[in-house]
């Protein structure tokens, strides 16, 4: 029996899909890469917005068509979109063999049995059985489960549940794997890393967890996302800045800067808590890089409001940024709010803030010729050397282009010097 799986949505869904590789294996059921070879095809699916659900749905279909012109006997649908539309999914998707639910996954082992019909000895999933598929050197470390800000537009609660942490001695048992197995980048992830431990200590540990996984000596970089504004503290920048495994990355996403939308979004901070808390963090630590994420035309954004976010914009110089066009989300208070804003006027603020911002990219990076940075190499061509900067998350960030002189192994690190910028990357040559 092989199974082939595709994880869609964010890296905390792939270390969902990392526990399904992972009970799979340990049950004897061979992994493929290539879907035209496996027996059973599961895909775990994001229902976080629209157009996540429809590549959901699409990539369904796609797959479903390796029943007809492949070895596919089983197709398994799992993961946030199954969590909220599992009914209706059922109704309309008869190719999908088996729909697991998030509240499932205690019994993911004793379902897949059921359907396939062979004998499994790991029911439920966990985390000390994920099988890592982002290479030897880079591993991502969930901290916690759900989210309770409850933000107006996000259906996060209503998928994933309340806000809930790992035990922090959990979490170091499997930090202490990852570092006996020689990972060297680690990226600590929850829906809001800052909110780690309170429901379990009182307060939010999560300056305290990344004081403990720097004592690792196998780790070089630790990163985490996603910083809420509210509960960035003084001790977290502290630690921050006095600790140099923790890269200087500060992913904040604050969604607005008008204290109009930011009270309709129901988020905790207002933009001058925003602007104070960035001008702490760049007073604190100078070369701190900052990401964050942006709503467009959110119910009753007006002009007055979309000017005060670009001046904002321009103003802040983000070194990376992401923009949104807001979507209606099912089940969300902002979904039932008035003054809904036109599709071509949401359209039209998202590419004015992207104009803008991409300048504001193009003169960041700019910022980094002449100086020299360690990269961690991800990929060796016959031309280029390419990895990645303390100043880069995989998947989301640029990277680094480095002319291949020299032989080096995938998981190295070597110094470079910043020649020139092409678009989001960065061009070298090494040291």
């Amino acid at each position: 029996m092989k199974i082939g799986f595709v994880s869609l949505g964010c890296s905390k869904n792939l270390v969902d899909t990392e526990m399904m590789i992972g009970l799979s294996k340990k049950n004897g059921i061979e992994i493929v890469n290539n879907e035209k070879e496996a027996d059973i095809i599961l895909i775990n699916t994001c229902g976080f917005i629209e157009s996540a659900k429809q590549e959901a749905i699409d990539t369904i279909l796609e797959m479903a068509e390796y029943k007809k012109n492949g070895n596919c006997k089983f197709l398994i649908v799992t993961g946030c979109l199954v969590q909220r539309y599992k009914l209706e999914l059922q109704k309309s998707l008869p190719e999908v063999d088996l729909f697991i639910t998030i509240d499932e996954y205690e019994k993911f082992g004793e379902k897949l049995q059921q359907l396939i019909n062979k004998k499994l000895s790991t029911y439920a999933l966990k985390y000390e059985d994920r099988y890592l598929t982002t290479g030897n050197t880079t591993a991502y470390l969930k901290i916690a489960e759900g989210c309770s800000n409850r933000c107006t537009y996000c259906a996060i609660p209503y998928i994933r549940g309340p806000y809930v942490s790992r035990k922090m001695e959990d979490i170091l048992d499997e930090a202490k794997n990852l570092n006996n197995k020689g990972y060297k980048e680690i990226i600590v992830i929850a829906q809001d890393t800052t909110k780690y431990g309170i429901d379990i200590y009182g307060k939010s540990m999560l300056a305290e967890l990344l004081k403990e996984l720097c004592k690792f000596n196998n780790f070089k970089w630790i990163r985490f996302l996603y910083a809420y504004p509210e509960s960035v503290t003084k001790e977290l920048i502290e630690t921050v800045k006095n600790n140099e495994k923790i890269c200087k990355y500060f992913d904040i996403p604050i969604q607005h800067i008008s204290d109009t939308v930011l009270k309709r979004m129901n988020r905790k901070s207002t933009g001058k808590q925003i602007e104070d808390l960035i001008k702490n963090i760049r007073q604190e630590i100078p070369d701190a890089i900052f990401r964050t994420s942006l709503i467009v035309g959110f119910p009753g954004e007006t002009e007055e409001d979309f000017e005060k976010l670009l001046k904002f914009v321009e103003e802040t110089k983000f070194n990376k940024l992401g923009v949104f066009e807001y979507s209606k989300e099912d089940g969300t208070p902002a979904e039932k709010l008035k003054e809904q804003i036109p599709k071509r006027i949401k359209s039209k603020r998202w590419n004015t803030i992207m104009a803008a911002q991409q300048k504001i990219s193009e003169e960041k990076l700019k910022e980094h010729i002449g100086k020299e940075y360690e990269v961690l190499v991800e990929e060796v061509t016959s031309k280029y050397i390419i990895g990645r900067t303390r100043m880069d998350v995989p998947e989301m960030d640029g990277l680094v282009y480095i002319k291949n002189t020299k032989n080096v192994e995938i998981g190295s690190f070597i110094n470079c010097i910043i020649t020139s910028v092409k678009e989001y990357d960065l061009i070298g040559r090494i040291v």
